[in-house]
């Protein structure tokens, strides 16, 4: 998460690190890493009473339930809304690829 001088006025940037030279396999998160959350989008539902630990709430409830109606991925986007089980075999392919990487590295 990074803050710039005009936090809280502004949301914080919040973006998934690249593993293996991969984006995290999910709907709402772009190619380059950044979350597509309308808590994190000023335009949006972006409050500056919204605390750290509510974006951190909302992210994790977002990787658990994407929001179909806001795609940052075609990919994922496509499988979760049409074989939510290939989806599922994906996501669970990338999550065993990291935990490998974590234990070798």
């Amino acid at each position: 998460m990074e803050f710039t001088e005009d936090y809280p006025s502004k949301p914080p940037k919040c973006k998934f690190a690249q593993v293996h030279g991969k984006p995290l396999f999910h709907p709402n998160v772009y190619p380059s890493g950044t979350v597509c959350l309308s808590i994190l989008n000023e335009d949006e539902d972006w409050k500056p009473a919204i605390t750290i630990r509510q974006i951190l709430l909302g992210i994790q409830d977002l990787l658990d339930n994407p929001n179909a109606a806001s795609p940052a991925q075609e990919e994922p986007y496509r499988l979760f809304s049409t074989d939510k089980t290939e989806y599922l075999r994906r996501v669970k392919k990338q999550v065993s690829e990291v935990a490998g990487g974590a234990q070798t590295g």
